[in-house]
């Protein structure tokens, strides 16, 4: 990380050799569709549909972990589940989704600038990049990264840990890299591959969750000027 100090009181500037983003809830809001496709679900399954504050639960970490660690699921039942949300999500994840206000215009300010950015997602790499693509962001990425489709690489340290290596493996410098997501599994996934985090206010984590990032921004601005090493008073 190259941390550089203007003089002026709340001014940092920082440098980054390239950038990993988060998808849902820092990209794209996609908890409605997430939520909507539990439900259904649930219903399908036969068991009880949660309400929404434990719905919200499940939006950030790996699906299949969270069903797998559910006392009350045997293993087969989690993939059960796993199989039956997968089919629903399939199209709630192009309906009932939205990009955020200001992600076109920061992708492609970081594109202008040389930076190469990339995914960093829990969710599966083949679902990611359909929903990039569908709302005409992919071309902005340099590598879609994400979890397998059998979600053996789910968790963030190791999808990171992943992204990494194939952003190596594409010649770019991932000496000073910066995560950019919304929730403590973004900070602690990060922490763990020694990569700096930067958390969103406008995603589905709780302030509390930002213990360890470098940063929380409020605005897609604040975010600008950190990613870009502009100015900006505090």
């Amino acid at each position: 990380m190259s941390i550089h100090e203007t003089g002026a009181p709340g001014e940092v500037l920082r440098s980054w050799s390239c950038v990993l983003f988060d998808l849902d809830g820092t990209l794209t809001d996609s908890a409605p569709g997430i939520t909507h496709s539990l439900r259904r679900m649930f219903e399908a399954i036969g068991r009880p549909v949660e309400n929404d504050d434990e719905l919200m639960a499940y939006v950030g970490p790996p699906l299949a972990k969270t069903l797998r660690a559910r006392e009350d699921f045997t293993e087969a039942e989690a993939e059960r589940a796993l199989e039956v949300y997968r089919g629903f999500a399939e199209e709630s994840d192009l309906i009932d989704n939205a990009v955020f206000p200001g992600v076109v215009g920061l992708l492609h300010s970081l594109q202008a600038a040389g930076i190469p950015i990339a995914t960093a997602t829990s969710k599966p790499t083949t679902r990611a990049r359909r929903i990039l693509e569908h709302f005409g962001l992919a071309e902005y990425f340099t590598f879609i990264g994400g979890a397998s489709d059998d979600e053996s690489r789910a968790d963030k340290a190791d999808v990171i840990a992943y992204t990494l290596a194939e952003l190596r493996g594409l010649g770019v410098d991932t000496s000073r890299a910066v995560m950019v997501g919304d929730r403590f599994y973004d900070v602690e996934g990060a922490n763990a591959n020694e990569v700096p985090t930067i958390i969103v206010e406008w995603g589905y984590g709780s302030p509390a969750e930002a213990k360890g990032a470098m940063a929380v921004v409020h605005s897609i601005d604040r975010l600008r000027s950190l990613l870009l090493g502009q100015a900006l008073a505090a």
